[in-house]
Formats: C-alpha cells, structure tokens, sequence
C-alpha cells in the first residue's frame, strides 16, 4: 500500500468550515483516509490505494469487516475497485463505479487489473471451461458484469481470463440499452434482497442503478443519493394523473419506476420481488406505514 503521508496520532475530523462528508461514498474512518479527500478531512494516515478487481461473480459489500456486518450493495465481475488497506482477510475498498466503500472479502479481489472491454448484456449468462455449451459452467454472470475478450466470433467470445460466454449475451462496453424501463422490467419475479444487484436478488435502488447503467446513465446506489441526483422535480399531483413511462417515484427509502401512467415496477419487501402494481395501490399500502410519496423525478428527454 503505498502511504502518501503520515499525521500525528488524531482521529479522523471534519476540518473547521466544511461539510459533513458521507461516509458511504467517501472513504475515511477514524485511522485511515483517502488521500483524494485529505483537504476536507484530518486523518492519522492518508493513503492512494492500489488498483484491483472482483474476480468472483458477485461480492457482498459489507459495512464493517465481519461475515455478519450488513451488505449495503454488492461488487460484480470485472468491477474495478480501489483498496485502501487489507487486514484479517477483509479489504477496505471504493468502487470505482459508484464510490461505495465498504468490505469486501480479500479473496474475492485480484492485484491484476484488465480493464474490461465487454459486459454482460443479457439478464444473466455462463461462462463455459470449453467453446461448448455442454461443457461445464465455471460462472455465472449477471447484466453488466464486465471482462476483456481476446477473441470473439458470432457463437462465443473468449474472455483473457479463460472460458468462453455465448456471444450473443455479450456487448461492448460503450454499448448501451435503449430503454432503461425494458431492462428494469426483466427483473420481474427477480427475489428481493437487500444490497443485492443482480437476478438472484435485488433492492429497489439496485433495480433502478443497474437499469440505467445498462442504458448508460450513470446513477448512485442508494435511493434517497438518487432522489437528490437524478433528473428534475416534477409536482406530486393529488390525482396521479399525467405522469410519463420513466418517470422514479420517491418514499422515504423506497424508489420505483413508472412503466406507463399508472404502473409502477419496483422491487419491495411487502411482495419480497421485483413487481407490477398499480401506482394508487403501492400508494396507499405504503402510506398505512406513514410514508407519502415525497419526490418524483424526470429524467432528460429520450431517457426512458
């Protein structure tokens, strides 16, 4: 690890006139800081971090380093991450994606970067040991799991770390869904699960980042970061009426997405999936919890 400075023995503490900084997309902690936010935080140590990649097919991303810490979101194939320390078999990483920090599981990282030229475009997919759909599955592979392909021809790609993935199922990273709705809408039946992001089990906002990060948008992960970030207010009207296919309805700490006027696609923990149901149903169920509607957002024209 390569330690770009050293302080006195002080814990980590705003420095005096700036603003809170959010621990869940800055990586500090009472001994340890990243050296790119050492100008608004005081730290004992500061440090760059080393470049490394998920190597596994998903990781849990954990907010302390236990086995039973919560799973705030999850790291996928081919994620780029940058690891500030590693102790007891746990790495304290940023995603590169998103900049979640948390922990991830030593193991499931490797110090060899290739930087991906291709991602998953299909819900989910295999990686094959031979050119050979018969052959024995190594992995499975979620949307937008990303890898570098050495070669490639209309049955199977290659990917440089070995195995072999239908080519049909792969696109090039620059290549991008047209419809983030349509993608969204795949999940359906897809089990809930908190932190998740893939089709074994998903959160809300999960649903609605690994959407968008299919049609290219980029989109934080969790949903009150994308009420504040993303698209513009539209005015919450009394009757629901006039809203537009895209549209992301905001609860406190729940999100969905609109498929048409009315209907609203969203993973929940009352179904415990990724379903379809009226908007004035969701609505009034989620209000007998004592939470309104309290955002909508639009996003830019031709985003749908």
């Amino acid at each position: 690890m390569n330690v770009t400075s050293e302080l006195d023995d002080e814990p980590v503490a705003e420095k005096p006139g700036q603003k809170a900084l959010d621990p869940r997309r800055n990586a500090f902690r009472d001994d340890l800081a990243a050296n790119n936010i050492r100008n608004l935080v005081q730290a004992p140590r500061y440090v760059d971090g080393d470049w490394a990649q998920v190597t596994h097919a998903s990781t849990p991303v954990r907010r302390r380093p236990e086995p039973d810490a919560p799973v705030d979101t999850e790291a996928l194939f081919g994620e780029v991450v940058v690891v500030y320390e590693v102790a007891n078999g746990w790495a304290w990483v940023q995603l590169v994606r998103d900049s979640y920090v948390g922990y991830i599981r030593a193991e499931a990282l490797s110090a060899h970067v290739e930087w991906p030229t291709h991602k998953v475009r299909s819900l989910g997919t295999f990686v094959y040991a031979d050119r050979d759909i018969k052959s024995q599955p190594l992995m499975h592979l979620s949307l937008n799991s990303s890898f570098s392909v050495a070669e490639m021809d209309g049955q199977f790609c290659r990917l440089t770390t070995g195995g072999y993935i239908v080519s049909r199922h792969v696109a090039e990273v620059e290549s991008y869904a047209r419809d983030f709705v349509e993608v969204a809408e795949r999940f359906i039946g897809t089990p809930y699960l908190w932190g998740g992001r893939t089709r074994v089990g998903i959160d809300c906002s999960g649903l609605v980042q690994v959407a968008l990060e299919a049609a290219g948008i980029s989109a934080p992960r969790d949903s009150d970061m994308q009420r504040d970030e993303l698209g513009t207010d539209v005015e919450i009207p009394d009757d629901l009426e006039g809203l537009m296919r895209g549209d992301l309805i905001f609860w406190d700490g729940h999100v969905g997405i609109l498929i048409d006027g009315i209907m609203l696609l969203h993973a929940n923990a009352h179904h415990m999936a990724v379903t379809v149901e009226t908007l004035p149903e969701a609505v009034e169920r989620i209000g007998k919890s004592g939470s309104p509607i309290i955002a909508i957002k639009r996003l830019p024209a031709g985003v749908k």
